[in-house]
């Protein structure tokens, strides 16, 4: 490892965790990439453009794209360096200011200029918000250039693996509705809670279904995350709600992947749905990039069992995988960190990749 490098990209990391950034709250971390970044240019709603933005006729366009934006912090800002100077610590660190980090040292890299490939940076905020508040769908309209990339590298936390498509994520209110009555008298009552238990357990009986896609294995799993119901420890609920998250594979639609989800929990209570970010295709057989990355890192390519912006790459036709430095354990943890070997790692695989 270059104590150089590793030096420079441990910096870098911890500046970008030390600048507040959490979803809506991203100016700070704008003005920080405008100013750190060489040529690049507000392109407004929290979207830093760097390098080359549209595909040339002659040269293959790769972009790399980031989010600036972080969950609420959870007691762990601002950041921190281990004492042996190995680990960044702190919010946002591994999700995903790790591989922001990398980007802004490629951007500023000197050997950029003798790339096999234009090269572009595309920052971005609101990523950690439901898909319809992310600010990339807008970008990548207002942007068409974008859309001309013959790869994308979502630099999502990976371990430095190539993570190939990414599962759909529907969220969804789930409401039960009986009759108020006293405790004491419940046969006078119907019990809301009580018809959740029962949707709640039918769901619970579920096993994942495994789907295949481009040789890659999804799982579609449902879940109760939240429930909510009651007002006195005598008065049988007329009301409970719970709150379901849906997580489906690429090559199922987002009108079917709905469909499912109300023919398993209609029959039990009203369900409304929420949200529901589409899945994002495995990049087409062939594409050359992609090969070349895998040779570059020496890496196989897994299947992304999250959602990930990738989706909103493949809506628009752009071909685009997962390959960032944090640890996916660690995204969102009031103990998040990234190694600095992962820095390193990544950014000499992606050297590799884009100069031979």
């Amino acid at each position: 490892m270059s104590p150089d490098l590793a030096e420079r990209l441990a910096q870098r990391v911890l500046e970008l965790v030390d600048v507040p950034s959490e979803s809506r709250s991203e100016d700070a971390a704008v003005t920080y990439v405008l100013d750190a970044v060489p040529g690049a240019r507000d392109a407004g709603d929290t979207c830093v453009l760097a390098g080359v933005t549209e595909r040339s006729a002659d040269r293959p366009l790769v972009l790399f794209a980031g989010h600036l934006d972080t969950v609420p912090a959870q007691g762990n800002f601002p950041g921190r360096l281990s004492d042996d100077g190995a680990v960044v610590h702190g919010l946002g660190s591994a999700d995903m200011k790790a591989g922001v980090g990398v980007m802004v040292e490629l951007a500023r890299a000197p050997w950029l200029a003798d790339a096999s490939v234009d090269v572009g940076f595309v920052f971005f905020g609101r990523e950690e918000l439901p898909f319809g508040d992310s600010a990339l769908t807008p970008l990548l309209e207002r942007e068409p250039g974008l859309r001309t990339a013959d790869l994308a590298i979502v630099m999502e936390p990976t371990t430095n693996a190539i993570h190939a498509g990414c599962v759909g994520n529907i969220n969804a209110t789930w409401t039960f509705r009986g009759v108020a009555g006293h405790s004491a008298r419940p046969w006078l009552a119907d019990n809301a809670i009580h018809r959740a238990g029962r949707g709640i357990s039918a769901l619970a009986e579920l096993e994942p279904v495994d789907h295949v896609f481009a040789g890659l294995t999804f799982r579609e799993v449902i879940s109760a995350v939240t429930v909510r119901g009651g007002i006195a420890r005598n008065v049988v609920p007329d009301e409970c709600v719970v709150e379901i998250n849906m997580r489906y594979a690429p090559g199922t639609s987002a009108e079917d992947a709905e469909a499912k989800l109300r023919a398993l929990c209609e029959p039990h209570g009203e369900l409304v749905i929420d949200g529901n970010a589409p899945s994002g295709a495995v990049p087409a057989e062939g594409n050359a990039l992609v090969s070349k990355l895998v040779a570059a890192g020496g890496m196989s390519v897994e299947p992304k069992q999250a959602w990930t912006p990738v989706a909103e790459l493949a809506g628009v036709g752009v071909d685009a995988v997962n390959f960032g430095p944090g640890e996916p354990r660690f995204a969102h943890r009031r103990d998040e960190q990234v190694a600095v070997a992962n820095l390193v790692e990544s950014y000499t695989v992606l050297e590799r990749f884009l100069c031979g």
